[in-house]
């Protein structure tokens, strides 16, 4: 509100539980009471995962495909019914690089993140009828954020102890700003990281007999640090 033209009746907040399933349509309905459209759905909710999947219980499992997949294809159905009714909008989905690849410490929020990239490009081949209605994934690498204290570690009732340096990530604006770029720009994908991560993306993608070796290699190391509580 300082920094621009919006007043108060431009700003909605709403308090969402992303596993509480059935409270999606009574928020999709309070939306559109106060504003009568949705132009942009951004899914941005989600947590990620470090531990090892022998040491996991497959409760945490499942608590990461309810929130991850089930609670954000849950909010974008509701979402989607409204801009196909009005034939135009955009659904952007913040996916992971780890959508894209895989990594040691990660296997159930990995998989979420490949479930959602499966979903929504599959998604994008039904609405052929609806060329103004856009699918959008975006992938990004570490980012700085609050992800690591808040990931699922092997048990529900565990928190992770040492969430370590976050200075190396990409900063915040940064990641918020290449996000916007990307969703005006209706970009199906868009890969935002810095180097070396983006660098083992195009590697994945295009050379993965010698990304599946490189991330041995680097997963190999992760897990002894992760072991030492590093």
């Amino acid at each position: 509100l300082e920094i621009s033209s919006l007043s108060e009746k431009d700003i909605l907040v709403l308090r969402l539980d992303l596993t509480d399933r059935s409270s999606h349509e009574a928020a999709t309905n309070s939306v559109l009471k106060h504003f009568g459209k949705i132009d942009v759905l951004v899914n941005n909710g989600g947590r990620s995962q470090r531990s090892l999947f022998v040491d996991t219980n497959l409760d945490v499992y499942n608590a990461i495909i309810e929130l991850n997949y089930l609670g954000t294809i849950s909010l974008t159905k509701y979402v989607l019914n409204h801009m196909i009714q009005r034939k135009r909008g955009k659904i952007v989905t913040v996916s992971s690089v780890m959508g894209i690849m895989g990594a040691p410490l990660a296997t159930g929020y990995c998989a979420s993140k490949h479930a959602l990239q499966g979903f929504f490009n599959s998604l994008r081949t039904e609405l052929t009828d609806y060329p103004e209605i856009s699918i959008i994934n975006i992938c990004p690498g570490p980012v700085q954020s609050k992800i690591i204290q808040n990931v699922f570690t092997e048990n529900l009732a565990k928190s992770i102890e040492n969430s370590g340096d976050q200075s190396h990530k990409m900063p915040t604006e940064r990641c918020a700003r290449l996000t916007l770029v990307s969703t005006a720009n209706d970009l199906k994908e868009a890969w935002i990281s810095d180097h070396p991560y983006l660098a083992v993306c195009y590697l994945w993608q295009y050379a993965p007999t010698w990304a599946w070796w490189l991330m041995n290699r680097m997963g190999k190391r992760r897990i002894q640090n992760f072991k030492s509580g590093v």
